[in-house]
């Protein structure tokens, strides 16, 4: 039976009236089961966008998840599909690893209650697809035995499939100071940037971040399409506690009170609470009258040179996936389970998402 979807405006109207809300499956989550559920969830529930790890097969299964949310929907269902790439050294793409054998036989094992993904398992050690790179098992371990190694993907790879249309839109992780690094990755990029429909640029808090943010801007015009300015505040800690997304909120004012062309949207930290943080300081769109649309064919003189003067929208990535995590887990239990098989998980896990989504699109 078809599942009512409220009405929910294109992604690019959610970003014009402050209502654009993204999911961040994991630059470096690889579990294919848990983001085809996580795709199909949040489509049902109103996201704007799914951002995903830059791996075909993870492309896959989220247009896959994408897809049958469509068909149980009454109503359209449209977000973009965002894959991340990253100029340098980054915490959003990186994996742990460790011998298990290494490991001693008395340890208590911190490193596997301490682990959002449930991707450590002894005595079997990191399971590589579910880990996306958060980093908690690396100071809990009583020996210092957990290393990390970066997880790269090549941009020509990502090019062809934004080229083909398998994906809508692109985030490029960078940092201050790493200018040449973004250079030459932009530029293996670029033949590829009038497919997109947005192109976001994720960037940490740094000394000179706002000059940095400005250069970066020289160097995509022209930009065949619209951008977002993404404020990654506190990487990959929404789930820790309600307070991490202070850090998201205070970069997100930083970055709105340089004017920069573009959209701001936060991320990073990001949790139940950052709405009504965002509400209480006045950030969200609730006193903007005019979208200003910006057309989809212009260069980038036109679709980035308005200055958007409130949040756009929130990412949430380790809180979204948390808020399903107990009923995912629950499928997995149901072998070879998809879970529009078992009526019961998605309901429950739907009316989780949209809980969570109807803080922005009630806004």
């Amino acid at each position: 039976m078809p599942i009512p979807a409220p009405v929910i405006p294109s992604p690019l109207t959610a970003l014009e009236t402050g209502q654009w809300f993204k999911l961040i499956c994991g630059a470096s989550f690889q579990h294919l089961p848990a983001v085809r559920s996580l795709a199909l969830v949040y489509t049902l529930a109103g996201a704007d966008c799914i951002d995903v790890a830059a791996d075909p097969a993870v492309v896959r299964a989220a247009r896959q998840g994408i897809a049958a949310a469509q068909a149980l929907s009454s109503r359209p269902l449209t977000p973009w599909l965002m894959v991340s790439l990253n100029d340098g050294e980054d915490p959003h793409f990186r994996k742990a690893s460790f011998d298990p054998n290494g490991c001693p036989p008395n340890c208590p094992r911190p490193c596997e209650s301490v682990c959002p993904a449930q991707a450590i398992a002894l005595p079997t050690g990191v399971l590589t697809e579910r880990c996306y790179g958060c980093g908690r098992c690396l100071p809990v371990c009583p020996i210092g035995h957990i290393l990390t190694y970066a997880q790269t993907h090549a941009s020509t790879q990502m090019g062809a499939l934004i080229a083909a249309g398998a994906v809508d839109a692109l985030e490029i992780h960078t940092q201050v100071g790493r200018i040449q690094a973004f250079e030459t990755l932009w530029q293996q990029l670029a033949p590829y940037a009038h497919h997109l429909r947005v192109l976001a640029i994720s960037c940490p808090d740094g000394e000179n971040l706002v000059q940095y943010l400005r250069t970066i801007l020289e160097n995509l015009a022209p930009l065949p399409c619209p951008l977002i300015w993404q404020t990654d505040g506190r990487p990959m800690s929404g789930d820790i506690g309600d307070g991490t997304t202070r850090a998201t909120v205070k970069l997100g004012q930083k970055v709105l009170g340089a004017k920069l062309p573009g959209y701001v949207q936060l991320a990073g930290g990001t949790n139940r609470h950052t709405v009504a943080k965002l509400k209480a300081f006045g950030m969200l769109r609730s006193v903007w009258v005019e979208p200003q649309r910006a057309p989809l064919d212009c260069d980038a003189s036109q679709a980035v040179a308005g200055h958007h003067p409130y949040v756009a929208g929130v990412a949430y990535g380790s809180y979204a996936r948390k808020l399903l995590g107990d009923l995912l887990e629950e499928l997995e239990a149901v072998s070879g389970a998809e879970l529009e098989a078992v009526p019961r998980l998605l309901e429950a896990a739907v009316g989780r998402a949209t809980a969570l989504v109807s803080q922005l699109k009630s806004s």
